[in-house]
């Protein structure tokens, strides 16, 4: 199944100041989720971002945080390790109509995993973005990943993602939007 940027909206998992620093490859995983909310953005898509226990972890960090063009976003604060275990965002992500879960954020093998085990059983189609999870260890995110695909997720990487939201060239989002990823 093909991306649809009309069906699609982008979650960012747990995304934040006291976990960013241990885990593994992190300028890496900013990068792509910057690429994919100036995306959503551009492409006028919802984005639902959540924090996991912020009192104690922080907020998410401003390099996400700080994109004034996500103007679509939705946040929540959430204690259950899979965001739709949360019945705010059960409800949002119902009232979206959109099918399409495109998954970024940490821990792969633990907060991601949940939600998208979680998304893929009430009948989501969800797509994970390799280059937009991580864990603590690059094993973890490898147990996940193979795991989440064994239970139907896509795995796809951001660039993937945005050539299929586009679908095609020569339109000013293409424009735009090319350029993200030189």
């Amino acid at each position: 199944m093909m991306l649809d940027a009309d069906q699609s909206l982008l979650l960012i998992i747990d995304v934040q100041e006291r976990l960013m620093p241990v885990m593994d490859q992190p300028n890496e995983i900013v990068r792509s989720i910057k690429i994919l909310s100036e995306a959503a953005s551009v492409l006028d898509m919802p984005v639902m971002i959540t924090e996991q226990h912020p009192k104690a972890l922080g907020s998410t960090i401003e390099n996400i945080d700080a994109n004034e063009k996500l103007n679509t976003v939705s946040r929540f604060e959430k204690m259950h390790f899979s965001a739709f275990k949360d019945t705010a965002f059960q409800s949002a992500i119902h009232q979206s109509g959109r099918r399409q879960v495109v998954v970024s954020g940490i821990e792969s093998h633990i907060c991601v995993l949940q939600t998208a085990l979680d998304l893929v059983n009430q009948g989501y189609h969800v797509f994970i973005v390799a280059d937009a999870v991580t864990s603590r260890t690059s094993e973890s995110k490898k147990l996940a990943l193979s795991r989440m695909a064994n239970a139907g997720a896509e795995i796809v990487n951001a660039e993937m993602v945005l050539f299929e939201w586009l679908g095609k060239a020569g339109t000013d989002q293409f424009r735009s939007l090319s350029k993200l990823i030189k």
